[in-house]
């Protein structure tokens, strides 16, 4: 790419006495309105802050990229000031950068996405060169600056993020900053440079403003001996590289050493050979997942992405609740206005307004990454409007997420009309579409479907909702947070999203009778377990309290019938005792605290002590069960010996 296209001698300036950002500010914007590429520099300057207010513009080694996004720019442009000496008050990454060159971008709001991050890339990419920022900041004159920006020799490969060696030796990586610009192609270019120097194979994968760019193939994966992560921000899809050597580091540090990083990860993977190395081909076959994969991965990244929401609604509203009980506080928490009412509002709305849009998103992103959000929010809200509740926002999370992967196939944003695909075609059109969709057509459906549902739920009573209690509790226990573990959580949300409380709490009930009947069990017979077991089971009632199934596993991998078929008896028990009596509970993940967070059933003292003795009769049933089985198992054992 070509800079001197987006700037012009005239915009260029050295050796300026400028001292503070103010002043360069001030500078370089009169500079732009001089030459005709803003109409207002009042409008341009508030930009440029607004920017700063975000994050930090300073980069490393003298060198820093503000840049402002408004309507009052008429061509997308960047102006450079190089200062006699450092800016003393720009703020940077790094601590003890000294501004000294500074690159103003100014880009019309409409070119946001395409213009603005492909100087910035450009950018990013050239100043990780040492040799080049060298020079930059030897330049003496604004021509000398001006003849450095022209097109370089020897970026053949700023679009490829992969460096094929013929070393056996191969790395991937992925880069992440929080703008998602700068530091994210300036460290991927560092890592590229190190490795072609050494001879070493590597693909780096950026997570940046585009969403996932030159994604690592699972044929990479198999051929690499580690990988780099270098990042500022959470990253994607982590799971992939599990049992890779792995170096984590701050997305600052390959800019600045990446050969450092390099003889980390090296070191790291010394002893480390992939399988199948010289046999893969290059083709990313294998990231081919299977639809039914793909669906129910998105469900559980939605539902992973609502608990905090959930958990945070339901304790600020119960939370509201409990002071006016306890301090005789009804008629504040009556009246809209009070500050008590407005707090249990805001908890009632994170969970019956923002729960299903969070849920839909967050599926939609699952499957098709960042352009998917848009219209998963909007899929959600649909959802939320035509009351489909908790199936509906599943419903819009894989109508946003399949629709936009399509586009995203499809209508490719690149060229000249990136900017109006990126930011008008994928959120305007795919939430039209999704919308649509979801307000008209197969949204209507599940509405009435999602009210059958409703209907039913409020109607069990008796026997009904004991069998209800009874299956959801069976389930809870069968694999212990596996897939039908989740099932019966995906469950239990969608009810409590209906207004229903009765499943949930069924589910927290139960999820302390395997943890509490491994304890029990170890405590009573310690003659039947092994040493490790027992000393894993003197520990999972603590987690058993927490509303933690995971401490069992061991037990059941070990002896999966005995073990879990005990867990299963006690399970049902006491789920069908909990719905039977219809308690509710509105709060997920508060363990043995929610207790005091019950809702309906008979009230008053009689719910925790139900709930509670439900789940000590499960696990006492559980123990006993677990007991005898062992017992048999060790006398079959000795009888053979």
């Amino acid at each position: 790419m070509d800079l001197t296209k987006a700037t012009s001698l005239d915009l260029i300036t050295v050796g300026k006495d400028i001292t503070t950002k103010q002043e360069a500010f001030s500078f370089l914007t009169e500079k732009l309105y001089q030459a005709g590429k803003i109409t207002s520099k009042e409008a341009f300057l508030k930009a440029i802050y607004e920017r700063e207010s975000e994050s930090v513009t300073g980069l490393e080694n003298g060198i820093a990229i503000p840049h402002g996004k408004s309507d009052t720019v008429k061509q997308a442009a960047f102006t450079v000031l190089k200062t006699a000496a450092p800016v003393s008050d720009y703020e940077s990454l790094q601590p003890n950068n000294q501004v000294q060159l500074i690159f103003l971008l100014a880009i019309p709001t409409a070119e946001a996405g395409t213009t603005h991050l492909d100087i910035l890339s450009e950018l990013a990419t050239r100043l990780a060169d040492v040799d080049y920022r060298n020079q930059l900041m030897a330049a003496s004159t604004a021509g000398e600056l001006f003849q450095l920006l022209g097109t370089r020799v020897g970026l053949e490969n700023n679009g490829d993020s992969k460096v094929v060696a013929t070393t056996e030796q191969s790395l991937v990586a992925i880069t992440a900053c929080a703008a998602g610009i700068a530091h994210t192609y300036m460290a991927a270019e560092s890592l590229n440079k190190a490795a072609a120097a050494r001879n070493i194979e590597i693909h780096v994968e950026k997570q940046g403003a585009k969403g996932v760019e030159d994604r690592i193939t699972m044929n990479q994966i198999k051929r690499a001996s580690g990988v780099i992560l270098a990042h500022d921000v959470r990253l994607k899809d982590l799971e992939r590289f599990k049992g890779l050597p792995m170096v984590d580091v701050p997305v600052a540090e390959p800019i600045k050493n990446a050969d450092a990083v390099l003889d980390k990860i090296l070191n790291k993977a010394h002893d480390y050979h992939p399988e199948n190395q010289s046999k893969i081909d290059d083709e990313p076959i294998d990231d081919r997942t299977s639809v039914w994969t793909e669906i129910k991965d998105s469900v559980l990244t939605g539902i992973s992405y609502i608990i905090p929401i959930i958990i945070a609604g339901g304790m600020i509203s119960a939370i509201a609740v409990m002071i006016a009980q306890g301090f005789g506080l009804q008629s504040m928490i009556n009246d809209p206005k009070s500050w008590l009412a407005i707090l249990k509002t805001l908890g009632s709305n994170m969970l019956g307004t923002l729960m299903v849009p969070v849920l839909s998103a967050y599926m939609a992103y699952s499957i098709a990454d960042k352009p998917a959000l848009g219209p998963g929010f909007a899929g959600g809200l649909a959802a939320n409007t035509i009351a489909s509740g908790f199936l509906g926002g599943m419903l819009a999370g894989l109508l946003a997420g399949y629709l936009m992967k399509w586009m995203k196939k499809h209508i490719h944003s690149d060229g000249a009309f990136a900017g109006v695909i990126t930011f008008w075609v994928y959120p305007v059109i795919g939430t039209l579409i999704v919308a649509v969709l979801m307000l008209f057509v197969v949204g209507q459906p599940v509405a009435w479907l999602n009210q059958a549902l409703i209907n039913w739920l409020n109607g069990l009573a008796g026997a009904n909702a004991l069998l209800l209690g009874a299956v959801i509790g069976g389930m809870v226990s069968f694999d212990l947070g596996g897939p039908v573990n989740k099932a019966a959580y995906a469950f239990c949300l969608g009810a409590m999203a209906n207004g229903n409380f009765v499943p949930y709490c069924v589910f927290a009930s139960v999820k302390m009778v395997s943890a509490f009947s491994i304890s029990a069990a170890c405590l009573l017979r310690k003659d039947l377990f092994t040493d490790e077991e027992r000393q894993v089971g003197n520990q999972t009632w603590i987690l058993g309290l927490a509303g933690i199934t995971e401490g069992a596993i061991p037990f059941a991998m070990a002896d999966p019938i005995r073990a879990i078929g005990s867990f299963i008896v006690g399970s049902v028990v006491t789920g069908g005792i909990v719905a039977y009596y219809a308690i509710g509970l509105n709060v997920p993940g508060a363990g043995i605290f929610s207790m005091f967070l019950l809702k309906g059933g008979i009230g008053g003292l009689m719910n925790p002590l139900i709930w509670l003795g439900a789940a000590l009769l499960g696990a006492l049933i559980s123990t006993i069960l677990l007991i005898l089985l062992r017992k048999q198992k060790l006398n079959k054992k000795m009888a053979r010996d």
